[in-house]
């Protein structure tokens, strides 16, 4: 059988030596689970009950998060989207192929956190800068997964466009853009709802929304504050989904 081949003992020996390694620099210990114990009695008894009276304020910035998120994603979709084509092998030169993977590849390598800390210092605290950080970083990931998509795009439809003499680009938009669209609205809101995260770390560094409360909360103790604002966050992200699943669903 396959998996009996000597290659594959070797591939596995090497991801258990990695793995002990890895365990070894990072203090992993299986007997630390059993301090999970206090953890629980810690969320039992002094994240309940919940603080109810913060919640039209938490849902204010549960909104302010959401904004963040939306805008942050929905830019990055549109200066991805044409990006992306100029990044696929099969609809542009090798040349400006190699120079726009190269301008993704260097965007997608900065984490949001750091296009933050940077904006904050330059702009200010808010929730601009917080957008402007998620709008940088997802253009390189967008731009990745789409231009990924547009290369596997079944070159049938491009070859009828070009036998009725449509231009290049204009053949490329209609023939390849409805095969990849329910793809790319996946992956959109797949990064909407990372955004939505990204924001609440982005808030810890004065980027405004609930992450920023939250931040707040655990530096002052108001651990009852706290669970209130992770109901609020999973509210969140439980929306973008159902949201995102009945678009696709549409558009499918």
């Amino acid at each position: 059988m396959v998996w009996f081949r000597r290659r594959y003992f070797i591939y596995i020996l090497f991801i258990i030596i990695v793995c002990w390694w890895s365990m070894n620099v990072t203090g992993f210990e299986w007997r630390k689970f059993e301090q999970f114990t206090n953890m629980i009695d810690m969320v039992t008894t002094r994240f309940f009950p919940v603080e109810w009276s913060l919640f039209p304020r938490m849902a204010q910035e549960s909104l302010v998060t959401l904004a963040i998120a939306f805008l942050g994603s929905i830019f990055a979709l549109v200066v991805a989207l044409p990006l992306s084509f100029l990044a696929a092998r099969n609809t542009s030169s090798r040349l400006m192929c190699l120079l726009v993977r190269s301008g993704l590849s260097a965007l997608r390598s900065v984490p949001e956190i750091v296009f933050g800390l940077i904006l904050v210092t330059a702009l200010g605290l808010g929730p601009f800068p917080a957008v402007l950080a998620i709008i940088l970083h997802n253009i390189g990931v967008l731009g990745k997964l789409i231009s990924e998509l547009i290369e596997a795009a079944d070159a049938g439809p491009q070859e009828a466009m070009k036998s009725v003499g449509a231009t290049k680009w204009v053949g490329h938009l209609f023939s390849i853009l409805p095969q990849i669209w329910p793809n790319v609205l996946s992956h959109y809101f797949y990064r909407f709802e990372v955004a939505i995260r990204t924001s609440l770390i982005l808030g810890f560094i004065g980027g405004g929304g609930i992450g920023q409360q939250l931040f707040n909360h655990f530096q002052s103790f108001y651990y009852q504050a706290v669970a209130l604002d992770i109901l609020c966050i999973m509210i969140l992200v439980i929306f973008v989904d159902v949201i995102g699943g009945r678009i696709r669903a549409r558009v499918i």
